[in-house]
């Protein structure tokens, strides 16, 4: 299938630059969205975007999660958000984090085979972002994005730092991840990330989703995948 083709069936009421996709995943099928950039905005690039924790209604449709594929659509990045295991259309159960892990890898293998001259992003909120890191000790993604990532509630002292960009995010308000803490963990970790505070914001950014929007943008604005896409091979 031609993930990023536009000829697929687009649900009632969704942005028509949204088109909702169903992916092969390692415990079944795997609901997405993928929300394609405006026409005439093109990169070399391709994100995943992961949602936060699915026992705390943890879904695509978290808005701190469209927000970062919004974000990345804008700049020309197609921007895929899914469904973890067990959430709403997609198949089997709570993975304990391990499952889910599978979960993105088996779609990062995915888009690699099937687009193997587009640089892949992977960005993730909060259980989004332990799941995403965790991907990237197995798996060469370009471009890392963590928002608000949960140092306080799950192992990170194991993950090692991805070699690409890595953008952190944090909210100087976040009353689940104190900021403190995940400014001494980004002290600690070599190569260090880029982290950016951003000052009064809480975990789920209230009022702040469009200022979280700009900072991820101006961040990322000068990647070299953002320049104009050459002609693409798509793998059969």
């Amino acid at each position: 299938m031609d993930i990023l083709g536009t000829d697929h069936f687009i649900e009632p009421g969704r942005s028509r630059r949204e088109r909702a996709l169903v992916l092969d995943g390692p415990a079944g099928e795997l609901e997405a969205v993928l929300s394609h950039p405006p026409v005439g905005a093109t990169s070399q690039a391709l994100a995943v975007v992961c949602h936060p924790h699915p026992l705390h209604q943890g879904s695509l449709h978290n808005k701190v999660t469209l927000t970062l594929a919004r974000a990345l659509s804008q700049m020309g990045v197609p921007a895929l958000r899914f469904n973890f295991r067990g959430v709403g259309q997609s198949a089997g159960s709570y993975g304990g984090g391990a499952g889910e892990v599978d979960d993105l890898l088996s779609i990062l293998e995915q888009l690699r085979e099937r687009y193997p001259d587009r640089a892949l992003w992977v960005a993730g909120f909060s259980f989004g972002a332990y799941v995403a890191l965790r991907a990237a000790q197995a798996f060469a993604v370009d471009r890392l994005i963590t928002v608000a990532p949960p140092i306080n509630l799950f192992d990170f002292s194991t993950l090692e730092p991805p070699g690409c960009p890595w953008l952190v995010v944090q909210g100087t308000d976040d009353e689940l991840v104190p900021a403190k803490a995940v400014l001494r963990w980004s002290a600690r970790t070599y190569p260090a990330p880029e982290v950016a505070f951003m000052d009064g914001a809480c975990h789920y950014f209230h009022r702040r989703l469009q200022d979280l929007r700009t900072l991820v943008e101006e961040r990322v604005a000068t990647d070299p995948a953002l320049c104009a896409l050459p002609a693409q091979r798509v793998s059969s």
